[in-house]
């Protein structure tokens, strides 16, 4: 099973870079994570049409035999054992999984409704470059808890 990580922006700042990349690395060759950006355009106007644009070149990005996991406010919180039973779910059914995660103003509608689920990482708020770090290493945790690897009792 192979994991994508779709993410608006493409200017990340080098502690974000260094953060995801660390987590990347760990991930085992089977349940490699790489990460696919779609450049934000300049948001001058309406917002809703810049957010369909960047729906659009996700979309382009999801195969259709992918399983979609779109990070919403809206969706369920999960623990990183229940992560970690999702992706046992997801690496038997032996689909590739894709992650989004939208910009400054959210996801498009078309990623929602393409999502074959939505998952939130919490209450609060984070960068959209920020969450690229907090979901490489949440599915780093939920592999090593899988896999018995000691990093999630750290």
């Amino acid at each position: 099973m192979k994991i994508k990580l779709v993410s608006v922006g493409s200017k990340a700042p080098g502690w974000v870079r260094s953060g995801y990349e660390e987590y990347a690395r760990r991930m085992p060759r089977e349940t490699a994570l790489q990460l696919i950006e779609i450049p934000a355009p300049r948001h001058q106007g309406d917002a809703a049409r810049y957010v369909s644009r960047e729906g659009d070149k996700m979309l382009a990005q999801i195969r259709p035999t992918d399983w979609v996991v779109a990070l919403d406010e809206g969706g369920r919180v999960v623990s990183s054992e229940q992560l970690a039973r999702k992706m046992d779910n997801w690496r038997m059914q032996g689909r590739d999984v894709v992650v989004c995660v939208g910009g400054a103003d959210g996801l498009a509608p078309a990623i929602i409704q393409r999502a074959d689920e939505t998952l939130s990482l919490s209450a609060l708020t984070f960068p959209h470059y920020l969450v690229r770090v907090i979901v490489a290493e949440a599915l780093y945790r939920a592999w090593s808890i899988s896999a018995g690897h000691p990093y999630h009792r750290d």
